[in-house]
């Protein structure tokens, strides 16, 4: 496989995912923008894509926030002329029941995992429409196709992702461009530390037994995780390389496990409300189902 010459902007790219990611995408051949809120993480991924024989660049930048995100895309096609991939990877999780998430942990959610990624995508979508090729890769999570408790809102965040990879991928059809959301389940990178995972302060008693259990498993799970970081990137490679990607990607026997629970689920209950479901159009609208 190979990406020579590519040009590819990775977020988050100073560990996890995102690091695995970036260096990966070098060792194919591409050249490589590090964009990270950690200026030495991002130096470091940069520096082993050096390292590699390719060109990286390392961007100290914080896509939550957006005034800065202009000037990041802006750095990088000066530098590299041109781009090619964007991985959207640069969040973090926020581990809470609904009720106990405060106004404050919901919008420094939405700030990051889906505004920031909705002001990258927009200030590189030009670049891509001008070379008329390209391929938006947004990493979003299980959780944003089925949901778990105690991951309302960061799910909240990863559907929202999904929604919008989605319209992207049908309004980006026409000029050449492709968008893809991937689908990770539990990945056994630094995630579920306290850097990248963030616990509400405020714990209500009334969820011990649902989002309590949650934190005791996500604890107990904490780098024993089944999915391989280095595996992933792989998977991501296979995908910027394709000729045909897929609107979605779940990666990881837990992520395909539960897709497969949920549409069972979601199957069963329409059978199950399908009467009621269709009963709702004008009488003069003729149902065929």
């Amino acid at each position: 496989m190979t990406l020579a010459d590519r040009v590819a902007i990775v977020t988050g790219a100073g560990n996890g995912i995102g690091r695995a990611t970036a260096l990966a995408l070098g060792r194919a051949g591409a050249d490589v923008a590090a964009v990270d809120i950690d200026k030495a993480a991002a130096e470091k991924t940069a520096g082993a894509v050096s390292a590699a024989g390719r060109r990286g660049l390392a961007v100290a930048t914080d896509v939550g926030d957006v005034a800065a995100i202009d000037q990041m895309v802006g750095r990088v096609a000066q530098a590299f002329g041109r781009i090619d991939v964007l991985v959207n990877n640069a969040g973090y999780g926020l581990l809470a029941a609904v009720e106990e998430a405060t106004s404050e942990e919901v919008e420094r959610q939405f700030q990051t995992n889906v505004f920031g990624l909705l002001k990258v995508t927009r200030a590189v979508l030009p670049h891509l429409r001008r070379a008329g090729k390209g391929h938006v890769i947004n990493i979003s999570a299980i959780v944003g196709y089925a949901s778990f408790p105690g991951w309302g809102v960061y799910g909240a965040s990863k559907f929202a992702v999904e929604g919008l990879t989605e319209s992207l991928a049908m309004e980006l059809a026409p000029l050449g461009i492709f968008a893809t959301a991937v689908e990770p389940g539990f990945i056994r990178t630094n995630f579920l530390d306290g850097g990248s995972l963030k616990r509400t302060k405020n714990v209500i008693g009334a969820y011990a037994d649902t989002v309590g259990a949650m934190r005791e498993f996500a604890t107990s799970v904490n780098h024993h995780q089944p999915g391989d970081p280095k595996k992933l990137a792989k998977a991501v490679l296979k995908l910027a390389d394709s000729a045909k990607p897929p609107v979605r990607l779940p990666l990881g026997a837990d992520t395909v496990a539960k897709i497969e629970e949920k549409n069972r689920f979601v199957e069963a209950e329409l059978a199950q409300w399908r009467s009621v479901a269709l009963s709702t159009n004008h009488d003069d609208v003729v149902t065929t189902n």
